[in-house]
């Protein structure tokens, strides 16, 4: 564990973006609901509960959300055909487009980093993240320390 807790800073530190581009076209679009896009896939579409977990939120806050990018069209809402009750989501064609132009890590310094490495060094490499992410979108909730202090409105609360 110690590794990869030495590791990451230098990893991001290096393939960070140093600028997110700004939308073509509409509104601005908050890192946050940015984030959300990470959550879906254009070809595979998922249950709006499911990506509610993801995001370790309520199925109402998500729905909140989801109105949003849906009506700047970056995502689409269809029925389950097997459960009509269910809400299966999937990016729109701009929602892949603004997705991959937001990335937290800048995709050129990335590929770049993994042409330094042997192809079976890449392949270990790639296989180790999704792993990572895997385990991690399986954690339970984590409640906040009481020694965490917790930003609400743009103000420090201490617990």
């Amino acid at each position: 564990m110690q590794a990869l807790l030495a590791a990451y800073p230098t990893f991001h530190a290096a393939c960070r973006r140093r600028s997110l581009p700004a939308p073509r076209t509409g509104p601005p679009l908050s890192l946050h609901l940015a984030g959300i896009l990470e959550h879906l896939d254009p070809r595979e579409p998922i249950p709006a509960g499911e990506l509610a977990r993801r995001l370790r939120v309520t199925p109402a806050t998500v729905s909140l959300q989801l109105a949003r990018l849906i009506r700047h069209r970056l995502v689409a809402r269809t029925r389950d055909p097997a459960d009509a009750r269910r809400v299966l989501l999937r990016l729109t064609g701009a929602g892949a487009r603004l997705r991959g132009s937001r990335s937290l890590l800048d995709p050129e310094r990335v590929r770049a980093a993994l042409a330094r490495l042997a192809v079976p060094e890449r392949d270990a490499a790639v296989a180790g993240v999704r792993l990572l992410a895997r385990a991690a979108a399986e954690l339970p909730v984590a409640e906040p320390s009481r020694s965490t202090p917790t930003i609400r409105r743009g103000r420090t609360m201490d617990r």
